[in-house]
């Protein structure tokens, strides 16, 4: 059985309108103005709901502890403005340690064309405060740091990846050529109180796909779109202590550009990985899932409506049971659809259109934790609704 939840968090934008995702439009056409609507969400270990959005130029965070009927008033993490980008690819990142520290990632955008800096602020008091925004990037450039990611392990290790074009400008400074950009990170030991200096992890990714990071029992792993030979821009996956590159999908995409379009990692309670993406290669097209154990995985599954635009898939797992959320467009209106395994990802159920909207949309992030299976959709029509099931499957 499903509750769906309405909560109007967002105030509803007058003059917004449907539009298709970006990626699927001519370049030459005009694009839609940019909203706020992408959100940050997580589930802490009592199950409760953390909810990080943009307004007005300032970071804020609330939760319920009722699966999203209510919420507390939003704390402000910004206290100066910043232009912190939250649509599409780009969304504040949030994750709770068991001891309760609340850590914080976004992207402050500069004026200057696509520059940017990752940003990052935690909290040790349940959320009450937050401490001063600091910038995690450490090269003093003025150039593209964005599309961060932010993983735990719970116990205070944490790791903060993104796509950094320091070493791209450093090229062009020499007169030599740079594919992409290059993917760095930084690590705290001490649940963000402290970091350590910037590490190069790996170069020549695709500049605008999200990355996505998940912490194993082997460590951090980083799931990103990247450039195999000359601009094929298929997905890699690696263990960030390990050092090693797997190209985790062979679609042989080949687009001198990038897709603005980044795949999705979770692990279940065995060590399983789940993968999500997007391609448009010559081998397939479409949005697809597959599971990965050692060198084993298994062949990808194609998901959604390809007609409907199926896109930007989110995977979430806990225990046995798996969840795949993405949008679909129809022409008139955009969908939340959702499948979901209860055994590890060897079966799955039909896909089911949980909720639709008219107006601009955000897409549909899943949360697993214990007994609690819920999917925020953040739209501008009918603001934050907040999707809570029964449990799907037994652990």
């Amino acid at each position: 059985m499903i509750r769906i939840i309405a909560i109007l968090m967002l105030s509803a934008t007058a003059a917004l309108a449907s539009h298709p995702d970006p990626e699927s439009q001519d370049a030459a056409k005009p694009r839609p103005p940019k909203t706020t609507l992408a959100v940050g969400a997580t589930l802490d270990q009592q199950g409760r709901l953390w909810v990080a959005k943009v307004e007005d130029q300032r970071l804020l965070v609330s939760w319920s502890d009722d699966g999203g009927e209510n919420f507390s008033s939003p704390v402000m993490v910004t206290s100066e403005p910043e232009n912190i980008p939250a649509d599409g690819e780009n969304r504040p990142k949030i994750a709770v340690a068991r001891d309760g520290a609340i850590l914080l990632t976004w992207i402050q955008s500069l004026p200057q064309k696509y520059a940017g800096n990752v940003r990052f602020a935690r909290s040790i008091d349940s959320g009450r405060t937050f401490s001063p925004p600091i910038t995690l990037n450490d090269d003093g450039r003025v150039t593209s740091h964005r599309f961060d990611t932010l993983a735990i392990n719970g116990t205070g290790g944490a790791v903060v990846a993104w796509l950094d074009a320091r070493d791209r400008d450093a090229a062009k400074e020499k007169g030599e050529a740079f594919s992409g950009v290059s993917i760095y990170t930084a690590r705290s030991g001490d649940n963000g109180a402290s970091f350590g200096a910037n590490r190069r992890f790996q170069q020549h990714t695709c500049e605008c796909c999200r990355i996505a990071t998940a912490w194993t029992g082997e460590g951090p792993i980083v799931f990103w779109r990247n450039i195999f030979d000359t601009n094929t821009r298929d997905f890699a996956i690696a263990y960030l202590d390990k050092g090693w590159v797997r190209r985790a999908t062979r679609d042989e995409w080949k687009i001198d550009a990038c897709p603005h379009n980044g795949g999705s990692i979770a692990v279940d309670g065995r060590g399983q990985l789940h993968l999500a993406w997007f391609t448009n290669g010559t081998v397939r097209q479409g949005l697809f899932y597959r599971r990965m154990e050692g060198n084993w995985q298994s062949e990808p599954l194609a998901i959604g409506n390809a007609a409907a635009q199926a896109n930007h898939a989110w995977v979430a797992a806990d225990g046995r049971t798996v969840l795949l959320t993405w949008r679909e467009f129809d022409g008139t209106a955009y969908s939340a659809q959702m499948m979901y395994s209860n055994d590890s990802g060897e079966s799955w159920s039909e896909p089911q259109r949980l909720m639709e909207s008219a107006g601009a949309t955000d897409y549909p992030v899943p949360l697993i934790d214990r007994d609690k299976v819920l999917v925020v959709w953040n739209t501008a029509t009918e603001g934050l609704r907040v999707l809570r099931f029964d449990r799907l499957t037994g652990r």
